[in-house]
């Protein structure tokens, strides 16, 4: 059993280049198939991580799967969302220098305190949530207005690095703690 929620990473993996394709192929104004796949691979994310904790099935791969699946489908529609729609491109970066803080902030943490890498906590998640629906929103409502689609793909960015900030916080105090 403890090798199901590493599978489901790893499909989740596989599913980027098959989302990359299917909405590049959807000729349609609205990438109902891209946004179909997209969704199997957010549900497989939740499967995944449900296992893992119902079944105490967690592993070191799958600490590394599930949130390298995760970054590369969210990279994956954000880009291929923006192709589409240039006037998102900071959007691609600020994304980017996200991930980049967190990953180095994990590092650090897992150098200097020799500490496990934190769960997701409610911020988190939620911004995970928040970002899935506005980029659904944008993939089937293609007719939204720009200043509707920056506000949303903003308003999602913004709630990931409140989440960022609040790993940051839990970092620090871990680092205090670790240096009594």
């Amino acid at each position: 059993m403890k090798i199901i929620p590493n599978i489901i990473s790893f499909f989740r993996i596989c599913l980027v280049p098959v989302f990359v394709i299917v909405y590049f192929i959807d000729d349609n104004d609205i990438k109902f198939y891209a946004v179909l796949v997209y969704a199997v691979a957010s549900l497989s994310d939740f499967l995944d991580g449900f296992l893992a904790r119902r079944y105490q099935a967690s592993s070191n791969l799958g600490k590394l799967l599930d949130p390298l699946g995760d970054k590369l489908m969210t990279f994956a529609v954000l880009v291929c969302i923006t192709i589409d729609r240039p006037i998102l491109i900071w959007a691609v970066l600020a994304m980017f220098v996200k991930e980049l803080l967190m990953g180095v902030g994990g590092l650090i943490l897992h150098k200097k305190a020799n500490a496990q890498l934190l769960p997701a906590n409610i911020l988190g998640k939620a911004s995970t949530v928040v970002f899935f629906v506005v980029c659904v929103t944008i993939m089937l409502l293609r007719d939204l207005p720009e200043g509707a689609t920056i506000a949303m793909i903003a308003g999602a960015i913004a709630l990931m690095f409140l989440a960022l900030a609040s790993y940051i916080i839990a970092y620090i105090k871990i680092m205090k703690n670790r240096e009594k």
